[in-house]
């Protein structure tokens, strides 16, 4: 069985990041999606500091479905080089995990 990860992306709106993740998980490629409103973000791009206010989606999926996830994420997302960063789970609920497997499809 694949292993669990929760995955983080950014999103410039409440509406994008809901459109994400409805997507995915109605998709299978993610079990759940939680979406934290009004994160202040402040990064380097094109050469200058940026300040600005996103939100914050957080995906439960299996490692094996990343790259679907990476790529179905970057069909949906308004930004040119969108967050997109996996990290492993490294323990959790037998019955949790065993959900995240059940309700996300299998790759063949």
């Amino acid at each position: 069985m694949s292993k669990a990860i929760v995955v983080f992306v950014t999103a410039s709106s409440i509406d994008e990041a809901r459109k994400i993740g409805r997507t995915l998980v109605e998709e299978g490629l993610v079990a759940c999606c939680n979406i934290s409103q009004s994160i202040e973000s402040i990064f380097k791009w094109q050469g200058k500091i940026n300040v600005e206010n996103e939100v914050l989606i957080i995906l439960k999926t299996k490692e094996d479905l990343f790259n679907a996830v990476e790529k179905r994420v970057k069909q949906l997302h308004s930004y040119e080089v969108p967050e997109i960063i996996a990290l492993p789970v490294i323990q959790g609920s037998k019955n949790y995990l065993d959900w995240i497997a059940k309700e996300t499809i299998t790759l063949q």
